[in-house]
């Protein structure tokens, strides 16, 4: 009887481990998400070009921008803000997110 102890410690260990892997897999979900390109998500010409010169390559780097901070970007307007808005909401994101910045791959140097 003195061995059931060990029964019970191995089922509660086994049940965290499966907490963690979901936690894991929620994150791989958004890390790869923020880690994918901006011209992956199908922006007007005039969106993407406005990205580019703010040097947002990431969908991470833009969901960390707010509004405000969108909107300072020259040429960048609502209608792109609003484009950007909806793009970013279909892949369940959002402008302003907080998130671990170490989802972020570093950026690779050219």
């Amino acid at each position: 009887h003195h061995l059931d102890v060990f029964d019970r410690v191995t089922d509660e260990t086994f049940e965290f481990d499966s907490q963690q892997s979901e936690v894991s897999e929620e994150q791989n979900k958004l890390r790869k998400l923020l880690n994918m390109s901006v011209n992956e998500i199908e922006l007007s010409v005039r969106a993407a070009n406005c990205l580019n010169n703010a040097n947002i390559t990431t969908v991470g780097e833009l969901a960390m921008k707010t509004e405000q901070e969108m909107l300072k970007y020259r040429n960048f307007g609502k209608k792109s803000l609003n484009e950007i808005k909806d793009k970013l909401e279909q892949l369940g994101l959002s402008l302003g997110m907080k998130f671990d910045e170490r989802l972020l791959e570093a950026k690779k140097e050219a």
